[in-house]
Parts: C-alpha cells; structure tokens; sequence
C-alpha cells in the first residue's frame, strides 16, 4: 500500500496526533502505511548550505565530517580534488592539476574515469583532507581524501624546471592527478591510477623552449611549439553545489626571449610569465586545485584542493 502523504489536505510530516493519540505511534490507517521517514544529519565543513532538499558541505581545509544520524535515504554524493603542481621555473613546464574524483549525478571525474558510491557507514566522525597546492618552482600538490569508500584523489604534477645553464634536453613534468608540462624538449607528466586527469604538454626546444602546459581535468596540456608555449589543459564543471562551477584546470607554459605567454586552462589554472622582461608566472585560483603558472624565474604556485559533501536532508 502507498504511504500516507496527506490527511484531509494537511502534510503528514505536520500531523502531531489523530483521533487524539501521537502520530507517531501509528503505523497505519485503514489499511495504509503511514510512513515516517528519518533523514540524514551531518555537522562539519568550512560551509553548509541548502540546495533544494540537499545539504552541501563543503571543505576548503581539512576538517571532520560528523554524520549524526542515518536516514532512510542514506545516499551522498561528492568531489574531491587534490591540490595543484606549481608551474616550472625558467621558462618551463606549465602545473598540473590536482586528481578530479566525483561522483554525482551525471558527472564523470578527471580523464573520463567513473566512480562508485562512497556512501558513509552509520553515524560517526570521519576525517576529511584538503590538500596544498605546489608551493615551490617544480612541485607536486598534496593529496585531497576522503574517508568513505577509501577515496583519495592524487595531487597534480609539478610543472619541469628548465635548467639553462646545460646544453642537454630538457626533463618530463611530473606525474600526478593531471601531470605537469615538459621543458627543452621534455615529455608531459603522466597521470595517476585510477584516472582522474590528464597528461601534460611536451616542450619544444632552442631557440625558444617554449614549455608545455599542464595537464587539466577534461584535456591534456597543449604542447610547446616554436615560440607558442602550451596553454594548460581545461578543467571540469560540477554542479554539485547546486550552481555549475569549473575547476582543476592545468597551468600555462612559459617561453624564452619571445613574449608569448601560455594560458591557464578553465577552471582556474595560472597565465605563464615571459621574458623579457623577467615576469613571474601566475598563481593558480584557491580551492580549485588548478595548476600554477610557468614563469621566468619564480613559477606560480598550484591551487589548493577542495572536499564537497552532498546528502537528502528533507523531503
């Protein structure tokens, strides 16, 4: 039999007692259930918000998500994205984004990869991490988890350092959630397992080493070529919070003696530096785990991750 929804036009969920006896106690009414549902409560997130009758929480640094109780629709959905790779320094490579992992709705996570549920089991704390974006010239970001179902998103790779003291080719980027932009003739990062990104741009060489872009959440890092570095690969939308938001885009690479600056990809990468004159390359957006921009001299830094929870709290 169906459940009750309404008695004589009053919502069920609004009835405190019939025929003078607590609602509560019936289980049904002439024949019918009377169904009383339990919904989720969860604390925890550097913000809460209402979509609809969703709750999103949401985790810009790392924190506890407490679940305080099970509803009957106990199913959540969510993204994780680990931090950025900061941008090579010395005309390089550009960063690599953090690892895109979601499960939500029609969403898919970096790369085109899929994710099962990662439903939490019972009530309880749960430790949440936000990584850090690449913080120095070349470096990787830090890895963004979460708990249920082991999910852990890998940060992106740290865009190659160009060595222009040597007459030798130039090094790959580094392997991440999305890999980091080559330099002087130097191959893309790779990507991590399970995938959640893309790889990085490859460089070309003299006379203007233009470096690769970084790799981004929906596309790879361009490749450098003559006096065009990469631009870094695009990110991913989600609209998980309720709005269509993109993030995890790769950084720009960066060239000698030409002017020409690479871009970052959507979703917040950094804009490379140029030379001359000696300019710096961008920092990446905050809590987008985009990555950070090559530069002449000091690259951008990657951007730091981000942790969204999403759950049925009414009906």
């Amino acid at each position: 039999m169906p459940d009750i929804a309404t008695i004589n036009g009053i919502a069920e969920d609004n009835i405190s007692h019939h025929n003078g006896g607590t609602a509560s106690l019936y289980t049904s009414k002439n024949g019918d259930t009377w169904g009383h549902l339990s919904h989720t409560t969860a604390t925890g997130g550097d913000s809460i918000a209402n979509d609809g009758d969703y709750k999103v929480h949401t985790f810009t640094s790392s924190g506890t998500f407490e679940v305080t109780n099970v509803g009957t629709d106990a199913s959540y959905s969510w993204l994780v994205i680990a931090g950025g790779g900061s941008g090579g320094n010395n005309w390089g490579g550009g960063g690599g984004a953090g690892g895109y992992r979601t499960y939500h709705s029609s969403d898919t996570s970096g790369g085109g990869g899929s994710e099962s549920n990662g439903s939490f089991s019972g009530t309880g704390s749960h430790s949440v991490v936000v990584g850090a974006g690449g913080s120095s010239d070349g470096s990787g970001g830090s890895d963004s988890v979460l708990p249920s179902n082991s999910i852990t998103s890998t940060g992106g790779g740290g865009g190659c350092n160009h060595d222009y003291s040597g007459g030798g080719p130039g090094s790959a980027g580094g392997t991440g959630g999305s890999g980091g932009g080559g330099t002087n003739g130097g191959a893309g990062g790779g990507r991590s397992s399970p995938t959640q990104g893309n790889v990085g741009g490859t460089a070309a060489s003299a006379p203007y080493y233009p470096g690769g872009g970084g790799g981004g959440a929906s596309a790879a890092g361009a490749n450098g070529s003559g006096g065009n570095p990469g631009n870094g690969g695009a990110g991913l939308a989600s609209t998980i919070t309720g709005a269509s938001v993109t993030r995890a885009g790769g950084g720009g690479g960066c060239a000698y003696a030409i002017g020409n600056r690479g871009s970052g990809g959507a979703g917040g990468g950094g804009l490379s530096g140029y030379y001359p004159p000696a300019v710096a390359g961008a920092n990446a957006t905050a809590n987008t785990g985009s990555g950070g921009g090559a530069g002449y001299g000091p690259a951008g830094n990657g951007g730091s991750g981000i942790v969204i929870i999403r759950y049925k709290y009414q009906n």
